[in-house]
């Protein structure tokens, strides 16, 4: 796998610190490693990016980013609103091979949800998926709710033919509820692919070196980790 795209179910989920544990774990397992964020909304020139992020957490990755607009709002609004270029899946597609020729693993995040419109044609995430031929991971919330929008999400991957790698729980609460709790069981058969992790809560707050330590506890072996599913439901005191 040279290239995963990471991808979420909505915004604010942990979608960039799941990325940083990816990015973490490939690189203490020896790999290199580029982060790539397609479209940056929302920050100021003089502030850290996504990517930028990604790489404090998790350490000597290459950050790329390919656009940036001041204004929160998805790619292809903020793009029009503040004059700028938008970005292409075309274009995301590109920068991704390149970086995939200069590195073991290229990550590729994007913004809010797989059908977030980047440009005023309606390209999306999932469209560079199509173009580079990767498998996507899809990062969704622990609690009410995300059923349905993972499941939508799986269900638009399989009618494009791509591949889910599975789904990872971008924030998982020191106090999960019944909700949080019936979901670790839930996600996989609504998606259709496996549970592959769980980041606690509060997971971005860590120290670097401390969240380099325990990345690969949060993912499983198919990202790099040590995670065990089946421990964890245990642990989470998962009922059928």
């Amino acid at each position: 796998m040279a290239v995963l795209v990471i991808t979420g179910t909505g915004t604010e989920i942990g979608k960039t610190v799941a990325t940083a544990a990816i990015a973490a774990t490939a690189l203490g397992a020896g790999r290199t490693v580029a982060v790539l964020k397609a479209a940056q909304t929302g920050v100021r020139p003089n502030e850290r990016g996504d990517a930028e992020e990604c790489v404090r957490l998790a350490g000597a990755a290459t950050a790329a980013e390919l656009a940036r607009y001041p204004e929160p709002l998805a790619p292809g609004t903020a793009a029009r609103r503040s004059g700028l270029p938008p970005v292409t899946p075309d274009r995301i597609a590109e920068a991704a091979a390149k970086l995939a020729t200069e590195h073991d693993l290229v990550l590729v995040e994007g913004a809010g949800g797989l059908l977030v419109r980047f440009d005023d044609k309606g390209g999306t995430l999932a469209d560079a998926a199509e173009l580079l031929a990767a498998p996507v991971l899809v990062v969704a919330p622990a609690g009410l709710g995300t059923l349905n929008s993972t499941e939508l999400t799986a269900r638009e991957l399989r009618s494009r033919s791509l591949e889910l790698l599975g789904v990872v729980i971008g924030s998982w609460p020191g106090q999960p509820d019944l909700a949080s709790r019936c979901n670790v069981a839930d996600l996989p058969e609504v998606s259709g692919a496996p549970l592959l992790g769980a980041l606690p809560e509060g997971a971005g707050a860590l120290a670097p070196a401390d969240f380099r330590a325990a990345a690969p506890t949060w993912l499983a072996a198919e990202l790099g980790g040590r995670w065990d599913a089946a421990a964890f439901r245990e642990r989470a005191g998962v009922r059928p």
